[in-house]
């Protein structure tokens, strides 16, 4: 029997994969006002990060302001590349199905884009109500208060849950909340998490194995 009572995911990058799509957008948008980026370089710099961290990284970078419709034209333009070319984290929808203890997700990202690309994805079935959203605490991670609200909300103590994510931003969150973290490496190209989760994986069928024997 597992040490964990309950499993709070990540979404981007966890259970969907939009990192690629919903970057390069942001790529697309901050090199038409000039700041000459690539794909490498947003994931080094926005991956994990708050939308308004990312829009002031790009201000800085353009040493100017973004023009005031900047978030929801991005909104819009990932909207829609997420209609056309989204699709689940490979072996995750094995876990959700799989798992007998309760879990949830818990995204930097705004309700409405969690619930599209959960439902894209055919992943909603498995969380519906049990979403949590940056967006709804107004703080962000690094700070803990998404994971935290979780935990308490699904009737649980930090240390009865485990949180499962891919960037360093969302496992420093994890960890200063009190919680167990997995890393998810399969993205993770500067090995930023080898060092700071509890531990790592690399397959959604290694993080079954972890859930499973965790003692």
């Amino acid at each position: 029997m597992s040490k964990y009572k309950c499993v709070i995911f990540d979404c981007d990058g966890v259970l969907v994969d939009s990192e690629p799509l919903s970057n390069q957008v942001m790529v697309d948008m901050a090199n038409e006002l000039g700041a000459d980026i690539d794909l490498a370089y947003a994931f080094h710099h926005f991956k994990g990060n708050s939308f308004y961290k990312c829009e002031n990284h790009i201000s800085e970078l353009i040493e100017a302001k973004l023009p005031t419709n900047f978030e929801a034209e991005y909104r819009r333009r990932s909207f829609e590349k997420f209609k056309t070319d989204i699709s689940p984290v490979e072996g995750v929808l094995d876990v959700v199905k799989n798992l007998d203890i309760p879990f949830c997700v818990a995204s930097s990202g705004p309700e409405n884009k969690i619930q599209l690309n959960l439902e894209l994805t055919g992943l909603w079935s498995y969380f519906k109500a049990n979403v949590f959203s940056c967006y709804s605490v107004n703080k962000w991670k690094p700070d803990p208060a998404v994971f935290l609200w979780a935990a308490e909300t699904m009737g649980f103590q930090p240390d009865q849950c485990v949180v499962v994510e891919d960037s360093s931003i969302g496992v420093d969150a994890a960890i200063n909340g009190g919680f167990d973290v997995f890393g998810y490496t399969a993205h993770d190209f500067n090995e930023q998490l080898k060092n700071k989760a509890t531990k790592t994986f690399n397959t959604m069928a290694d993080l079954m194995t972890l859930i499973t024997n965790s003692k």
